[in-house]
């Protein structure tokens, strides 16, 4: 019997993990990745709700795996510039994924929102149970991370051109 006051404040209800699940499978990082699969990842996954204006992280804090927008509006900011308006379905920080290095903007809720984080450790144990998933994910986790480069590239050419 589940007692409020003890309840672990960072666990999703079920109806949050289906939520998360179905978010993440419709994301090109689970893309070919069975949906039971996700729905255990989503499991130990956290969820935190931030209030609007409220900072998730600075350019370079530590970074530590991905965010999911699970409800809400994330702004990401570098020296000023907005990069990308993200809301519900959208991820981002996936760079930490792959690299333990520090974050290379700053992250700010402009709405109350509810984001969930995918932990580089919990992706290390994922893989070491299941290496075949692991791999599709890790060759899904390189295709976006070419994709974003590719973009980059394309504004860098534009504003040299």
């Amino acid at each position: 019997m589940s007692n409020f006051f003890w309840d672990n404040i960072f666990k999703a209800s079920s109806d949050e993990i289906e939520d998360i699940a179905r978010h993440w499978c419709s994301s090109p990082l689970f893309k070919n990745i069975p949906k039971r699969h996700v729905r255990q990842l989503a499991e130990n996954m956290h969820v935190r709700h931030y209030q609007a204006h409220e900072t998730v992280f600075r350019e370079g804090d530590q970074g530590a795996g991905t965010i999911l927008v699970l409800d809400g509006e994330v702004c990401i900011k570098a020296r000023n510039n907005t990069l990308a308006t993200l809301e519900s379905g959208d991820f981002f920080g996936e760079i930490a994924l792959a690299e333990n290095d520090k974050r290379t903007a700053d992250a700010i809720c402009t709405r109350d929102s509810t984001l969930v984080f995918f932990l580089r450790q919990d992706l290390e144990e994922w893989i070491e149970t299941e290496p075949r998933l692991g791999a599709a994910f890790l060759m899904n986790l390189a295709s976006v991370l070419a994709q974003r480069l590719h973009q980059a590239n394309q504004l860098l050419a534009r504003g040299n051109a």
